[in-house]
């Protein structure tokens, strides 16, 4: 090889090597495919039916799961959106987008494993996960993405929590039933991600369903017992993550304890058809 050939390929080298980003870079925009979640946002818009605001959050969004039964254009829609996201691999896609990605994904197939069982009084009694006494649906592997068998239990524990460790996520995926925090009316988008998480922790602390005194003492939803450490691991840890998101009169309520004095739960199913019967 000539001289001029040698610095010639030593110069394309360096070249190189500076336009490759770095190891700790993410991937560019224009490289990425976000994900589709447009069609999940017409079935909650479709099924999904929230009580008028003068509830102040008493009673949960209601799903119309017998709109979503077998062979219904509901069911097809899901059936079709959940294999959209099988298609796609998150490791691709930014921070915020595999977060809004995994949690759509969750309440997608819980709306469709409670559709499949349908009727059914709580998510509880869908005992199909393995072990001999295990209830509910969480421990049965539902999907599979980037080649990885799933559960719901899976994308929760596994991924949301460990690997994002925001509490938040406890307020974005839904486990269909009475106290949970609502699912929401429309898909979880990395764009708007942190505008989303902070509406719905605001809407579940400022419910009864979440924080609620009575009297006089401060009973929350078991799902700060359930998972304290992820809200501080104390009571006063929980408290002022509490104070956060609460209302003025919550918030003054709130800074006068100093503990929990007990948990609360209803695992009834979060039906449509609950509506029906008190019409």
């Amino acid at each position: 090889m000539s001289g001029r050939a040698r610095y010639f390929v030593l110069f394309m080298f360096f070249i190189a090597v500076l336009a490759a980003p770095s190891s700790g870079a993410e991937p560019m925009t224009s490289d990425r495919m976000t994900p589709d979640h447009r069609p999940w946002g017409e079935l909650l818009q479709a099924h999904v039916v929230a009580p008028p605001p003068a509830d102040r959050g008493a009673t949960p969004h209601f799903v119309d799961y017998a709109g979503l039964e077998a062979g219904k254009p509901g069911r097809v829609a899901l059936g079709a959106y959940i294999e959209s996201l099988e298609a796609v691999d998150p490791a691709t896609l930014s921070r915020d987008d595999q977060f809004a990605f995994w949690v759509n994904l969750y309440n997608a197939l819980t709306v469709r494993v409670v559709a499949d069982h349908y009727p059914v009084a709580s998510i509880r009694d869908i005992s199909i996960s393995p072990g001999l006494f295990s209830r509910g649906p969480w421990g049965k592997k539902l999907v599979r993405v980037a080649g990885r068998e799933l559960s719901l239990d899976d994308i929760e524990h596994v991924i949301l929590r460990p690997e994002f460790g925001d509490p938040r996520v406890h307020y974005a995926v839904n486990c269909a039933s009475w106290s949970c925090p609502d699912l929401a009316l429309e898909p979880y988008e990395g764009a708007t991600l942190d505008a989303q998480l902070d509406a719905a922790a605001r809407r579940y602390v400022n419910s009864p369903r979440g924080v609620e005194f009575r009297d006089g003492r401060l009973t929350a939803s078991s799902i700060f017992s359930w998972y304290k450490k992820d809200f501080g691991g104390t009571d006063a840890e929980l408290i002022a993550h509490l104070r956060k998101y609460a209302e003025p009169e919550l918030a003054a309520a709130l800074a006068k304890v100093t503990r929990v004095s007990s948990y609360d739960y209803d695992w009834s199913l979060n039906d449509a058809a609950r509506l029906e019967e008190t019409e």
